[in-house]
């Protein structure tokens, strides 16, 4: 008799019964949207990273967007970013008719590398939107000696690095605004959301009211100051949130747990690539866990195998530049960042989160040596 395939899934959100709790505490008060929980969810969130001020949004890329518009971002401003990436760090200012300029990554991080972005700064420049990603951060202090040297905005696109430190301090207390995600794969969820960190109490206003259809910190409901959006996040998904904050610690333990475990696991596996470890001045968050593998058809054969063992997988991540809209609409192709082309061809995340069991994990890893 054929033994049944259990599946791994690729990811899975850490919620239980507070959340709950939290959630049928907003629904009992008839306060909705725009509630209490609401600024209670910022000022915790606020205090864990260290930053004075936290703006609450719909999606990181909502929040992306918002530092945008706030850093003045018109069409034909240049914006330097990360090719390896998720699109909404270079969509987000493309929504204003920025220009996306891709400063290839170091290949041990996969973050932007210094000397590629100093080298594609341009009078046309306007701001720098820096990637942590996998949740592994930046070269922070370098990205910003570049942007005071050239008068830039400095952005921080943090959705994947919720909890990760930079030379000791947590990303979103180092002073450039920060952006974090909440979808459910992320270290923390709220279902669907984000949030903004902001050491300016102008800019954080700004964003409240960009946020809230640009209405302004006194008037009437119809009255509005600025052109804004409808970029809020409701008091049910911030009572998530608070429960999900509460129990910071533990996610991140447990997720910082599952990748030791697969660096156990994998350690030695020919032609795999574990992600780079910590060191002195990088503190990891864990997000994903992404190897690489020798080539492209050497992945193909692992996701093959890993559809018919029912393995979660995805291909983290496409380069940015050789998406189709942005083929067409800017004309990039590829050997423009061979870098980030290379890596893309190469890497592959395996299921990971925070209630990832050890007997999964094995399989796993069985799986990818048979595929091997």
């Amino acid at each position: 008799m054929k033994q049944e395939v259990r599946p791994v899934p690729l990811s899975g959100p850490y919620l239980d019964e507070r959340e709950e709790e939290l959630v049928l505490e907003v629904m009992r008060s008839g306060r909705l949207s725009l509630g209490p929980t609401i600024d209670r969810f910022e000022e915790l969130f606020a205090a864990k990273v260290g930053a004075p001020y936290a703006a609450a949004v719909s999606s990181g890329t909502a929040g992306l967007h918002l530092l945008c518009v706030a850093a003045g971002i018109e069409p034909g401003d240049e914006v330097i970013t990360s090719p390896y990436s998720f699109a909404a760090s270079a969509n987000c200012f493309v929504y204003e008719g920025g220009v996306p300029v891709f400063a290839d990554i170091d290949a041990r991080t996969l973050n932007m590398d210094p000397a590629a972005v100093e080298a594609a700064v341009t009078p046309r420049t306007k701001a720098i939107v820096a990637v942590d990603i996998y949740g592994y951060p930046c070269e922070l202090d370098e990205l910003r000696a570049i942007a005071d040297r050239h008068g830039l905005v400095l952005i921080d696109d943090s959705c994947e690095a919720f909890g990760a430190e930079y030379k000791g301090a947590q990303l979103g207390s180092q002073g450039p605004s920060a952006v974090f995600a909440f979808y459910p794969n992320k270290q923390i969820t709220t279902g669907e959301g984000g949030i903004v960190t902001t050491h300016s109490e102008e800019e954080w206003r700004l964003l409240r009211s960009l946020r809230n259809q640009g209405r302004g910190d006194e008037g009437g409901w119809l009255e509005h100051v600025r052109l804004g959006f409808n970029y809020r996040i409701d008091d049910v998904r911030a009572a998530i949130g608070i429960g999900q904050l509460e129990k910071l610690d533990e996610i991140l333990a447990l997720r910082s747990s599952v990748a030791k475990r697969y660096d156990e696991l994998l350690a030695g596996l020919p032609g795999v690539e574990l992600p780079c470890t910590d060191d002195a001045e990088h503190k990891r968050s864990w997000f994903v866990y992404v190897i690489a593998l020798p080539d492209n058809v050497t992945r193909e054969r692992v996701i093959a195998t890993f559809e018919r063992e029912q393995v979660g997988y995805n291909r983290y991540l496409p380069s940015i530049h050789l998406q189709p809209y942005m083929r067409e609409r800017f004309g990039f192709r590829e050997g423009m960042c061979p870098v980030s082309e290379d890596a893309s061809s190469r890497t592959l995340a395996l299921p990971f989160f925070t209630a990832l069991d050890r007997d999964a994990q094995e399989r796993v890893a069985e799986v990818l040596s048979a595929a091997l």
